[in-house]
C-alpha cells in the first residue's frame, strides 16, 4: 500500500477501536456479553460512533508531525501546545497523567511529563511508526519526544516506542527495542499465548486488561498476533475481554490499520463514525497532509466543545449504568 493509505488506515483504525470500545470501558467480559452481545456496531448513542481522547490525541500527534517533520523537539512543543488547547475543549476520557502534564505546560515548567505508567503515551503512538516507517532513528527520536511530553516512566516510554515500532516493522523487530524487564516479559508472554492459540479470556486473565501500560500493550499484542488477519474480529475479541477497552482497542486498531490500510478495516464502522472534529474526513485529511507535505487541516474548536458538552450526559449515563447489574 502507499504511504497515505497506511497513514489513513492507522488513524481510522485507532478511531474504530476507540469508538467501538468506549461504551464498554471499565466493564467485565461477562457484563459486556450480557449487555451488548455481539460487538458489531457502535452503542454509545444510537448507531453513531464517537471517538474519545485516544483518537483525538493521535490526531494531535499527526498534526504536529505535519508541522515539524524534521525536528522532534519542535514537534513535541507543538504537540504540548495543541494538547493544552484540546484540554480546554473538555474532552472525555482524559487520563490523570495527561491532565497533570497540561497544567505543567500551562505553568511554563520545562519538564511537562509526569512519572506515570499509564497507557496514555502508547495509545497515540502508532501514527509515529506509520509516518517514519523507513526511518528508525527518527521514529525513536520523535516517539521519545512525544511520549515524554506527558509520561516519563520508562515503562510508558518504551510502551509507546513499541507501539510505534510495531506499526512500522512488525512484532518481532519491535520487540528488540524494549529493554524494560517487566514490559519485555509481558510482551514475551503475550507472544507465547498467541502462538499457543489460547482463548481471549485465558489471555486476558494472564495478561490483564487494565490501563497500566504493561497490561494494555501486552494484551493488544496478543490480539494482534492471534487475530490480526481479520481486523474486525481482532477488535471485537479485544473489547469483549473488558477493562480499558477503548484504549487497548485503539492501540490494536492503529496496528491493524497500519498493516491492512483503510480498505482492510470494517467499512461499515468507518462510515458510521461521527464526521465532525476528529472524524473520518478530518483523519483522512491529516493522512494526506502527512503523505504529501501539505499544511495540516484545522478543526472547529467550537464544534469540538459543543459536541463534548452535548455528549457529556450520555457518557455520564453510561458510567452510572455500570453501577447496576
Amino acid at each position: 500500500m502507499d504511504r497515505r493509505e497506511r497513514l489513513a488506515g492507522t488513524l481510522l483504525g485507532t478511531a474504530v477501536g476507540d469508538a467501538l470500545g468506549l461504551p464498554c470501558e471499565g466493564m467485565s467480559a461477562r457484563r459486556i456479553a450480557r449487555r451488548f452481545g455481539k460487538l458489531d456496531r457502535f452503542r454509545l448513542l444510537g448507531r453513531t460512533g464517537y471517538v474519545s481522547d485516544d483518537t483525538e490525541q493521535s490526531a494531535l500527534v499527526a498534526q504536529s508531525l505535519a508541522r515539524f517533520p524534521a525536528d522532534p523537539e519542535r514537534c513535541a512543543r507543538a504537540f504540548r501546545r495543541s494538547l493544552v488547547g484540546w484540554f480546554w475543549r473538555l474532552p472525555w476520557g482524559i487520563g490523570m497523567a495527561t491532565i497533570r502534564s497540561c497544567f505543567r505546560t500551562m505553568l511554563g515548567l520545562s519538564r511537562t511529563g509526569v512519572r506515570s505508567a499509564g497507557n496514555g503515551s502508547a495509545m497515540r503512538a502508532a501514527v509515529i511508526g506509520a509516518y517514519f516507517r523507513d526511518e528508525p532513528q527518527e521514529r525513536r527520536a520523535f516517539g521519545t519526544a512525544i511520549a515524554t511530553s506527558t509520561h516519563i516512566d520508562p515503562r510508558a516510554v518504551q510502551g509507546a516506542l513499541f507501539v510505534a515500532e510495531l506499526a512500522a516493522v512488525g512484532a518481532d523487530e519491535a520487540r528488540k527495542i524494549v529493554t524494560e524487564p517487566e514490559l519485555g516479559a509481558a510482551l514475551d508472554r503475550a507472544a507465547e499465548l498467541a502462538a499457543r492459540n489460547v482463548s481471549t479470556s485465558q489471555a486476558a486473565e494472564a495478561l490483564r486488561t487494565t490501563g497500566y501500560v504493561v497490561h494494555s500493550v501486552a494484551f493488544a499484542l496478543f490480539c494482534y498476533l492471534r487475530y490480526g488477519e481479520s481486523p474486525l474480529l481482532a477488535i471485537q475479541e479485544c473489547i469483549s475481554a473488558g477493562g480499558d477497552t477503548d484504549s487497548i482497542a485503539a492501540i490494536l486498531g492503529g496496528w491493524l490499520g497500519a498493516r491492512h490500510g483503510e480498505p482492510g478495516l470494517p467499512a461499515h464502522l468507518i462510515a458510521e463514525l461521527h464526521d465532525g472534529p476528529f472524524g473520518p474526513s478530518h483523519l483522512r485529511a491529516l493522512a494526506s497532509s502527512l503523505a504529501g507535505g501539505a499544511p495540516p487541516p484545522g478543526y472547529s474548536w467550537i464544534g469540538a466543545l459543543a459536541r463534548n458538552l452535548a455528549l457529556y450526559p450520555v457518557v455520564l449515563a453510561h458510567g452510572v449504568r455500570r453501577i447496576f447489574p
